[in-house]
């Protein structure tokens, strides 16, 4: 089959969704901080003596209560010493690859030093913002992501700026310029596009269905990928593809929340959002004895729509973003099932009908849970779709055109839940 998407704009869709498809080791909040602690010690050109992070608040929210990969601890000043030492910036998101024991327990010996301090960067409208300060031998360099995890925007070296860019920066923009989206698009480029330019997909698939099986054969973090295997579970729920699908899911979300060393193919900025955006695809791809074609277009459209709707929500939101991810997986299982583009469309207005309010409480082992609820709607969903069936335009925020249904879905997600956002903040901040 041709293409239907002209070849320039069909570049333009694959270079976006390379940028946004990425492999991470874990919680890519802390990890985008080790990242940035990795920079600002580069800079500095000595081992620092002293670390000091300035984040918003959407940061130290993900950051406060996820495992740390190769660590057995929690939380961000075992990552950014970590990241200041042995992170290197080349790696992007797999900033910590190289920690080993030894490593581990010099950062460990710095917290306890308590060279390593957090605090909330004031002033800014930013939700993802990093600033980091090293200091050793009276010598002192600083480092700012902001508007991506990768996204560095300023370096300085003492008085010596190596890089700034913050004037082009906006407070959710990245380095690149958004690409032009709408599920129509998305359907076509996705059926379409020849298939040697969709291979690069499959990395997500082997990369995400793996850190399953370690999760499986491990006992990371509240373990609902295991528990669902159980003897017990299955009297309740059956050994089915619908039980397969959910235990797959998070059992790669568990081990990715408790810290374990494996890589995981993220989508816009979030681990959680690849997993959730591959794996009951290609769970439900597998059983069906789908082609390897089928599967691959399947993927494709489910993370692209997951890259669109995140371009209008932001990186960060008080919208969990599972919602946003299992609306994409709902798409992909909707193909898989013989639907077209009418039934991937009315999947997405479901999956919106149903979820939207979420909210996000930060990063941690129980994020699993929510993995859990947001796919077994998505193949709810997707069920309906088929069925015909399709949530209208006289009920709450959908309406009869699918882009129009996300808009009101990220504009809810993006604006109207700021306040629950900052008292999401001060809930967590405020316990003992």
């Amino acid at each position: 089959m041709k293409s239907i998407i002209p070849e320039q704009r069909r570049c333009e869709i694959l270079s976006l969704m390379k940028r946004e498809i990425i492999p991470a080791i874990g919680c890519t909040e802390p990890i985008a901080v080790a990242l940035c602690c990795a920079r600002a010690a580069e800079a500095l050109g000595h081992r620092p003596e002293k670390i000091a992070a300035h984040l918003s608040a959407n940061i130290l929210k993900n950051a406060m209560g996820v495992g740390i990969p190769g660590t057995g601890r929690t939380g961000l000043p075992i990552a950014m010493a970590l990241g200041a030492t042995v992170g290197r910036s080349e790696y992007g998101l797999e900033v910590l690859r190289d920690v080993d024991d030894k490593a581990v327990a010099d950062a460990a010996a710095m917290v306890d030093r308590r060279e390593v301090c957090v605090d909330l960067k004031e002033g800014i409208t930013e939700k993802l913002y990093i600033e980091i300060e090293v200091a050793a031998r009276g010598q002192k360099a600083v480092a700012i992501i902001s508007g991506d995890h990768t996204n560095f925007v300023y370096v300085a070296h003492g008085d010596r700026v190596l890089l700034d860019n913050r004037s082009s920066a906006t407070s959710e923009s990245a380095a690149e310029k958004p690409v032009e989206l709408s599920m129509r698009t998305i359907w076509d480029f996705a059926m379409t596009s020849p298939l040697d330019e969709l291979e690069f997909i499959d990395q997500a698939r082997r990369l995400n269905m793996a850190a399953s099986e370690v999760s499986f054969k491990g006992n990371y973090g509240h373990s609902l990928g295991r528990l669902l295997q159980n003897d017990a579970e299955r009297l309740i729920m059956g050994d089915s593809l619908f039980t397969r699908i959910l235990s797959y899911t998070s059992a790669a979300c568990d081990a990715r929340m408790a810290g374990a060393m494996v890589p995981v193919m993220s989508n816009s900025g979030s681990g959680n959002q690849g997993i959730t955006s591959t794996i009951p695809v290609v769970v439900y791809a597998e059983h069906i004895s789908a082609t390897r074609e089928q599967m691959l277009r399947a993927l494709i459209l489910s993370h692209l729509t997951v890259i669109y709707i995140k371009q209008s929500l932001g990186r960060l939101s008080a919208l969990c973003g599972c919602v946003v991810a299992s609306t994409g997986s709902s798409c992909g299982i909707t193909y898989l099932m013989g639907g077209g583009y009418e039934q991937v469309a009315a999947a997405v207005k479901n999956m919106i009908a149903n979820l939207t309010g979420m909210i996000c409480d930060g990063a941690k082992p129980s994020c699993a849970m929510k993995l859990t609820s947001g796919v077994s709607t998505a193949v709810l969903s997707a069920m309906m779709a088929m069925d015909g069936r399709c949530v209208t335009s006289v009920e709450g925020i959908i309406d009869d055109d699918v882009d129009r249904s996300i808009a009101n879905l990220t504009t809810i997600g993006r604006d109207a839940m700021n306040e629950t956002d900052a008292m999401i903040l001060k809930i967590m901040t405020s316990k003992c």
